[in-house]
């Protein structure tokens, strides 16, 4: 029997080569791009730095799928076409999914889930774009349950599969994610079906897979922070368990992550990026508040470095 996938899922800000990295070498099967406007990209100038950041992918990253956004579909297959020329995408993602009000206010996103004849065509205009599968992400709905609908929809226009996040968009993060209705959508349809929603730790994984059934799971949230979650449901689903990272690993791969950054945007992008990721790495422990202020404050990567030394060093 197939092993569940485990995939690092598309998040704005977050999902860039260096974290989709990290992610790959500590277990995901499959990473997403951050979201790509498609008709940005066909306006954007072809040096502009933007859009060279969202579509570089690195050596080591594995299986990486380009995600897409847009509300006309002719846009969206020269987009998909042009990223799947690229050779460097292990497929296409449409966004129906995200709840943020500067995508769903211009249609996009998870506001096509309340218009599905012009979400239909652009399933059929990028399967129709490109060779390599197609997918699409999902929130259950915008204000109620018909991720199932557009499950079969795609399953209709020769997608390869769905990913459906167990809230509505009105829902937006508030609530539990409902996996029974994510185990709904996996009724319906036969291409696979990915869940997402509050996965959290290696015993979350277990459960989201028992309760729906589904074929794998997406990971957002949990993995901010902590790359080793993937590994840890591998290890889970293998029947074993493996350690949490102690501080020092940590503290030790953060510091890897702000280097690679470093490296790819120049050292004063990379620490105001990084802040959060920082944060993300450091919740939890004694001491994280007034090292994350330090931080916050820090102009350069050896600050940095000289802040989260002292941290580790108070963790002994």
């Amino acid at each position: 029997m197939t092993k569940p996938l485990l995939a690092l899922a598309p998040m704005a800000g977050v999902t860039d080569a260096p974290f989709r990295l990290l992610c790959a070498r500590q277990g995901a099967d499959i990473t997403y791009t951050e979201m790509i406007s498609a008709q940005g990209m066909l306006q954007a100038p072809p040096n502009l730095n933007a859009y060279r950041f969202l579509t570089q992918v690195w050596p080591g990253e594995g299986k990486v799928v380009a995600q897409v956004f847009g509300t006309v579909p002719e846009y969206l297959s020269e987009a998909a076409k042009r990223l799947a020329d690229m050779g460097c995408f292990a497929g296409i993602d449409i966004n129906m999914g995200c709840p943020a009000h500067k995508v769903t206010g211009g249609g996009s996103g998870s506001a096509l889930m309340k218009e599905p004849d012009l979400a239909r065509e652009l399933m059929r205009a990028v399967r129709q774009a490109v060779s390599c599968p197609v997918t699409v992400k999902l929130r259950l709905g915008w204000d109620s349950f018909t991720a199932d609908t557009f499950a079969i929809m795609a399953q209709e226009e020769g997608l390869n599969g769905v990913s459906v996040h167990g809230r509505t968009r009105m829902q937006q993060y508030m609530g539990k994610a409902d996996w029974q209705a994510i185990a709904q959508v996996k009724q319906a349809v036969a291409i696979p079906v990915y869940a997402n929603g509050d996965v959290f730790s290696a015993q979350d994984g277990l459960d989201i897979l028992k309760a729906t059934g589904c074929d794998g799971i997406l990971i957002g949230r949990g993995a901010l922070g902590n790359p080793w979650l993937f590994g840890q449901i591998k290890q889970a689903m293998d029947g074993s368990g493996i350690p949490p990272p102690t501080p020092q690993e940590v503290v030790a791969l953060a510091l890897e992550h702000g280097r690679m950054m470093v490296d790819w945007k120049g050292e004063k992008h990379a620490v105001v990026e990084m802040r959060k990721h920082f944060a993300w790495y450091l919740k939890g422990m004694r001491g994280a508040a007034k090292a994350r202020t330090a931080i916050n404050h820090a102009e350069t990567m050896s600050q940095v470095e000289d802040i989260l030394q002292s941290f580790c060093e108070a963790q002994e």
